[in-house]
Order: C-alpha cells, then sequence, then structure tokens
C-alpha cells in the first residue's frame, strides 16, 4: 500500500459546513448503489478493508501507542479482532441469511378466511448511518469497527465522526479505509471521515441521515440520542453509554474457590487500567469471606497510564467522590491512586449501605477502581441486584448446587449477557454475542454493537405485494437466483 505520511498534523481539522454537505450528497448518492451490490460484492468490499489495515499494521500501531498509551501487544491484538471482524461480516453477507427473506405464494384457501396475496418480504439497508467512534478501542470501536464495520455489510454508507482521543490514528486509518473501498469499486461517498462536534451533530440531525450509532459516556449519547429522537424525522440511534457489571459471589464459591475469585477479579477490573466498558466494577462477597481479606492484601498491578487527560480528569474525579463518601473505606490501594498515571483502588461498603444509596455508590468509575461488597446472607443478592438500572453484563461466581434461580431471573432483566463462573471483560466477536442492554448500557436494547447480529440495526424490512417477477428484488424472486436461506411458505428452505 501507498505510505502515510508520518508529517500527518496531531489534530484533525474539524469539518467545515462545506465539507460536511459534499459528504453528506456523496453519501445520500451512494446509499442506492451500495444497497443495489450483491451481497458477496459488498463482503468483498470487506475483505478489501481488512487486507488493507492488516497491511498498514506497522504503519497504524506506533501512532496508536503514541496517542493511547496503550501497548503495542494490545493494539496489535485489537487490530487483528478489527480485521476479523470485517471478515466475519463478509462471511455474513455470503451465507445470505441477514436477509431474513420469505416468499408467501398466493393461496386462495388460505384458513384465515379470506385469499392469501402474493407476499415477499426481506432487510434493506436503512441508509447513511453516523458513527460516532471511541476513545478506548483505537481501532476495534474507532474507524474501522464493528458500527462501520457492520453497517456496510448492512449496505449503509458512513460518516465517521473521529474521535479527539486518537485524531491523527483516525485520519490515517480513514484513508486506508476509504482507499480500500474505492480500490474494490465501491461507490463515491461509501465512507467519509468527519471531526469536530459540530460536524457530527450536524450529520446526525441531517435529514439525508437515516441512523447514528455511538460508544461513549452516558451524558454524550444521551445528548445525541436526544437529537436523533428530537429531529422531525427521527430515527434510530443505538448508543452504547455506561456499565457497571455487577459480579455476585455465592457462600459456597467463595468457599470453595477463594482466592481463583480474587485473582479473577483483580485481573478484570484493573485489565487495560480499568477502561474497558465491561469492567467488572462491583463485587459482592460474603461479610468475612476469604475473598475479602485476600484482595485486602493483594498486590495489585502497577499504575498504568490512561487513554486520555480527559479520562483522567475523569476518574479522578469519581473516584475522588467515591472516596469522600461516608458509607465507603478504602480496602486496598495504590500509593498514587489519584496521580498520572493512576494506580488501582479497591473500595469497600456493605450490602445494607449499597440498599440505602445505590446510585451513588453504583456510579461508574471509568479505570482501575473497582467497590467490594459484603453482604450478611446470600437471600439479600436478589434484593441487591434489583437496584442496578441496565447494565451491559452481570456475572456469577457459583457451583452446581447454589440456588441462584431468583439471582439470575434478576440479572437476565438488567443486562445483556449474564456470565457464570467467568469473568465479563473480553468480548468475543461471535454469532452469539450480545453487547447491549436495558438503558442506560444502551439506548436501543434489542441490539448488539459486538457480533454478527449488529448488521441487524442498519436494515428494515419490505414486503413486496403482487409483483411480476421482473420487478422483484432478486433475493425474493422465483428460483431463489442468490441461492439465499429462505422461508418459503412457512418452511425453511436452504
Amino acid at each position: 500500500m501507498t505510505a502515510i505520511a508520518p508529517t500527518t498534523p496531531a489534530t484533525v481539522t474539524p469539518t467545515t459546513d462545506a465539507e460536511l454537505e459534499s459528504f453528506l450528497a456523496a453519501a445520500h448518492a451512494a446509499a442506492a448503489q451500495l444497497a443495489a451490490l450483491r451481497p458477496a460484492e459488498r463482503a468483498t468490499l470487506l475483505d478489501s478493508v481488512a487486507d488493507a489495515l492488516d497491511a498498514a499494521g506497522d504503519q497504524l500501531i506506533p501512532v496508536a501507542e503514541r496517542e493511547t498509551n496503550l501497548s503495542e501487544g494490545r493494539l496489535r491484538g485489537e487490530l487483528k479482532r478489527t480485521t476479523f471482524q470485517l471478515r466475519l461480516f463478509g462471511e455474513v453477507l455470503r451465507d445470505g441469511a441477514y436477509v431474513d427473506a420469505r416468499v408467501d405464494h398466493a393461496d386462495a384457501d388460505w384458513p384465515m378466511g379470506a385469499p392469501r396475496p402474493d407476499l415477499r418480504r426481506m432487510l434493506v439497508p436503512l441508509g447513511p448511518v453516523v458513527v460516532f467512534a471511541a476513545s478506548n478501542f483505537p481501532f476495534a470501536f474507532s474507524v474501522a469497527g464493528g458500527d462501520t464495520a457492520s453497517a456496510l455489510a448492512a449496505g449503509s454508507p458512513v460518516l465517521l465522526k473521529a474521535h479527539s482521543g486518537h485524531p491523527v490514528l483516525s485520519r490515517m486509518t480513514g484513508e486506508v479505509v476509504r482507499t480500500a473501498l474505492a480500490a474494490a469499486g465501491a461507490p463515491e461517498g461509501t465512507f467519509a471521515l468527519i471531526a469536530g462536534t459540530a460536524a457530527g451533530s450536524g450529520a446526525l440531525r441531517d435529514v439525508r441521515v437515516k441512523a447514528g450509532a455511538f460508544t461513549g459516556s452516558i451524558p454524550g449519547g444521551r445528548a445525541l440520542f436526544d437529537i436523533a429522537s428530537s429531529r422531525p424525522e427521527p430515527i434510530p440511534f443505538f448508543g452504547e453509554l455506561g456499565s457497571n457489571n455487577p459480579a455476585f459471589v455465592t457462600e459456597a464459591a467463595a468457599a470453595e474457590r477463594c482466592a481463583e475469585i480474587a485473582e479473577g477479579f483483580l485481573g478484570s477490573f484493573t485489565l487495560g487500567a480499568g477502561q474497558f466498558c465491561t469492567k467488572p466494577g462491583m463485587l459482592f462477597v460474603p461479610a468475612g469471606s476469604g475473598v475479602v481479606e485476600m484482595l485486602r492484601t493483594a498486590t495489585l498491578p502497577p499504575a498504568a497510564p490512561l487513554l486520555n487527560e480527559r479520562i483522567q480528569s475523569g476518574y479522578t474525579e469519581v473516584l475522588a467522590g467515591l472516596q469522600t463518601n461516608p458509607r465507603i473505606r478504602v480496602l486496598a490501594q495504590d500509593p498514587t491512586p489519584l496521580g498520572a498515571p493512576p494506580g488501582p483502588t479497591l473500595l469497600l461498603t456493605t450490602a445494607a449501605d449499597v440498599l440505602a444509596e445505590p446510585q451513588a455508590l453504583q456510579t461508574e468509575c471509568f479505570g482501575p477502581a473497582a467497590v467490594v461488597v459484603a453482604y450478611d446472607d446470600e437471600s439479600q443478592l436478589p434484593e441487591l441486584a434489583e437496584t442496578f438500572e441496565g447494565q451491559l453484563t452481570a456475572t456469577i461466581q457459583g457451583t452446581e448446587s447454589c440456588k441462584v434461580e431468583g439471582l439470575l431471573e434478576v440479572l437476565a432483566r438488567k443486562s445483556g449477557r449474564v456470565v457464570w463462573n467467568q469473568w465479563p471483560t473480553g468480548v468475543s466477536v461471535t454469532h452469539a454475542q450480545q453487547h447491549g442492554g436495558p438503558y442506560p448500557a444502551t439506548t436501543a436494547v434489542g441490539s448488539t454493537s459486538v457480533g454478527t447480529a449488529a448488521i441487524e440495526r442498519f436494515l428494515r424490512p419490505v414486503a413486496y405485494q403482487g409483483f411480476p417477477q421482473h420487478l422483484l428484488p432478486d433475493a425474493l424472486r422465483e428460483g431463489n437466483p442468490l441461492g439465499l436461506p429462505r422461508l418459503v411458505d412457512g418452511r425453511r428452505n436452504w
């Protein structure tokens, strides 16, 4: 690939109104062309982007290291995940089941009491999508991340609002994506990078944009969600906002696997300096159990720099507030808990205090801190779980003999992914993954931003009634020219 100039400015110049208009017009013009491509043709586009990113890795990784404070090993692993998910969506396109094609032939004897007309239904792209990149995953949730991959797979052009936390990397990655798409024959306007708060909100307000996707804070995500919802034509907004990800340890598990649980929790809440949206921020353990004591005396990981100054200041502000709450005391702490970089902190409170003041004690602290909650009786756990707002994940550490059905029922209502005897950090990109949950974890409880089901966010159903064959989309014609899995007269036709 063509070398990317190392003298790229350390900031991305905000997109002007004229530039934004040009990008929006191009995306609008590209939408019909991109939607008209056969699924296998769009798969080729995604594969081309993945190949180009792999080839550019040695140029992108050093820039990502400088801008995010993340290690080379972490970033190379994340880039691999990014190109993997692009190719995985390509496999979804080639399979074709995502179209959900359904054919009901005309039936004069339909038991409903009236003849059934010829009806054919499939999913089609929404149209241009604004994707707001995240800071904590500069590849996998940024310019070429899961939102971009799933929107392009669906056939929706993408306007990518770059994150200010890694501006040079954003520009470089955006150029790789744009060049690869053009070389592979994508319609002009399939992808564009925009920068600046005004450009992002302006794009979201534009009538030509049909959906938005976001990963970030509750205040930022809620502000964008309100814009999307208050437009003259409201549009779907898929925001991942915040999560505390509580973990519950039963009495039997604490007695049986005390050291293992303490070690696993310590590694999970400090992974990536605590900057994972799935970090377990609150651990419920039996009062007086060995887990508490092991965490009290554990050797904490060394201090590690956070992604940027904004996250650093936000973390220290929230942690300082938690530490001054009279219901909380320090369980274990690095000598520089509020430093730059900050060392890990473990706080301790009781179940009674959580029940008395849940919202204050469950505040998300994005960084290397967590709260340990000591409970007196296992019967308290369902009531404690009920105090949580919507979550991305919830975890149970138990044994086969534990009676956790009541707790599990609550957690399945409160979260999008329930974890048994593992830890929630590390979100596998796969077909059955669910990365979403009730508000405020996300703004769209029925969606996921990770896994192949993420494509469903950028599709909508259309039914064709009574049309002649030559006017139908290929996916719905007789003979199934695309060879798609279809539901024909109520029976699966593979």
